[in-house]
Order: structure tokens, then C-alpha cells, then sequence
């Protein structure tokens, strides 16, 4: 199986930790590295602003430097632990080409795809990819996406779910891309026991990710044999969420302690690991 990742260039649990996990059973053919320029990050500011309006968009401010002063230093620190465990699982980093570039939809993004020719590609990035990129690879172009699809679909999904106290829909789905948002055909979902007391929601995230990795290895080799079969989601809720507000992390907290308080559930396991059921 030829594999090939696009990520961001500042993201070295992806640059690094999934490179070196997709070299441990595949032949690593590329990677491409996101250096994103600065009107790419003010386009998604004005598209978040039109979502949510000025008002509200003071709240995804106040978010940002509330995580920034408060939680941003111990989620470093544990992606540093997880990335150093990654290196020692995985000593092998392959020795795929590497093409940096502002945008994964470039000319010579396309043209580094297809000469590269892989069977898998990875889409670690917060830009949606054109169909002349996405539809290369010979099996497909996959995301490990942060929420439970289709009711948590685009940005921050594990976020929304747990301040909407949706507990058993925080998870990762592993999904085939298609010319929608998040809307391609579900191979899994991958969650864990998660304690909404003790860990911050980016941690959470990324946990459902990479404590699963083996069984999301698993699902991608069935996928290429042709044996996985993907998720029928038709009639669930569809639901399309931004970036976190500083409104909705505190109520969450808040809940979450009362939770604990009462003896009530703060962890749950959520959508079953890898099993190909409907998420509850």
C-alpha cells in the first residue's frame, strides 16, 4: 500500500507521529507540508465572522486567549509526551519526498500527487480539497475527522459535542472524501474512555485519534482489500459547527463538575471503537 499525508507544517504530532505511524505499515511514497499564507488564515476569520455574526465572533475571540493563558501549555505538553511515544513505537520515519506549499490545492500539489501515485492519502489539513486533488489516489482520500459524522461535521466536532452534553458522540470518523463537508462514506468511528473533568477537549480529540490508531490501521487495510463496508448514516442529524465559544467551554465545565458531583457519568466510551454500527 503507497501512502501519502497532507499536513500542516506546524503540526509535528501529524508531520511526524501519523508520517512515522503510516511508515510502520505502508510504503510512505510523500508528504505535504500546509505553510499557509496569511490571507488564507483571514479568509476563514471573515467566513467564522459571517457564520456566527460580530457578537458571537466576540466569543470565539474570548475563547482563543482564555485556551491560550489557561490550557494551551498543558495540551503542548502532552502532545510533546505523545510524540515522543510515537518515535519510540515507530523508529522507522520511511523516506517519503516532502513538497511544502501554501495550500493543498496547488499545481504542484496536484502534479506531486500524481507522480507520486499512492493507493492512500491522509488529509490532515483545515482546507477542503478540490476533486482533482481528493480523487487521485487509487483507493481514496481519507480523514481521521475530530466528531461523530454526520451530526458533528466541519470544525471542532468533539468540542460541540461535549458542550452540547452529547456525550456518546465524542469521537474521531474515519471517513473517504467526497465533494461535501465531512459528508463522504463513514468507514468507522474511534473513541475511548474520555474524562470530561481532567481533560481538556483538544486532548480528548486527539486521544480518540491516536489511542486508536492500530484499529484505524486496521479499518484502512480493509478499506484498500476491498472488505470494509462503510456506515449507512442516512436519516441521522446532519449538523455543520465552527469554532469553539468561550460561552458554551464554560457551561460545559460547569456541567461536567456537577456531573462528578452527583456521582453521575464524566466518562463514557461513546461510539464503539472501529465497529461498523451507526454511532448512538
Amino acid at each position: 500500500m503507497k501512502t501519502l499525508l497532507i499536513c500542516h507544517a506546524e503540526a509535528p504530532i501529524d508531520r511526524e507521529g501519523l508520517a512515522r505511524w503510516l511508515a510502520s505499515f505502508s510504503e510512505l511514497v510523500g508528504i505535504i507540508e500546509l505553510d499557509e499564507l496569511p490571507d488564507r488564515k483571514r479568509k476563514r476569520v471573515r467566513k467564522e465572522l459571517e457564520r456566527v455574526g460580530a457578537i458571537r465572533f466576540l466569543d470565539v475571540l474570548a475563547f482563543r486567549l482564555f485556551y491560550r493563558l489557561r490550557l494551551a501549555a498543558a495540551d503542548a505538553a502532552w502532545e510533546s509526551d505523545t510524540l515522543a511515544r510515537l518515535r519510540a513505537q515507530h523508529p522507522n520515519a520511511g523516506n517519503p519526498r516532502v513538497l511544502r506549499t501554501p495550500t493543498p490545492n496547488s499545481p504542484e500539489a496536484e502534479a506531486f500527487i500524481k507522480e507520486l501515485a499512492p493507493d492512500v492519502m491522509i488529509a490532515r489539513c483545515k482546507t477542503l480539497l478540490a476533486e482533482r486533488i481528493f480523487s487521485v489516489p487509487t483507493v481514496g482520500t481519507f480523514v481521521m475527522h475530530p466528531g461523530v459524522c454526520p451530526e458533528y461535521r466541519n470544525a471542532h466536532g468533539g468540542f460541540w459535542a461535549l458542550a452540547n452534553d452529547d456525550l456518546d458522540k465524542v469521537g474521531v470518523t474515519l471517513l473517504k472524501i467526497d465533494k461535501g463537508i465531512d459528508t463522504g462514506p463513514v468507514y468507522g468511528y474511534f473513541t475511548y474512555p474520555y474524562d470530561e473533568t481532567r481533560e481538556s477537549h483538544i486532548v480528548i480529540q486527539q486521544r480518540c485519534l491516536f489511542d486508536n490508531l492500530a484499529a484505524v490501521r486496521a479499518k484502512i487495510e480493509e478499506v484498500c482489500a476491498g472488505r470494509a463496508r462503510s456506515i449507512d448514516t442516512r436519516g441521522r442529524p446532519s449538523g455543520e459547527w465552527g469554532q469553539p465559544w468561550l460561552t458554551r467551554y464554560l457551561r460545559w465545565r460547569r456541567r461536567a463538575r456537577a456531573r462528578a458531583r452527583a456521582g453521575t457519568r464524566t466518562s463514557t466510551s461513546g461510539p464503539a471503537a472501529g465497529k461498523p454500527e451507526a454511532a448512538r
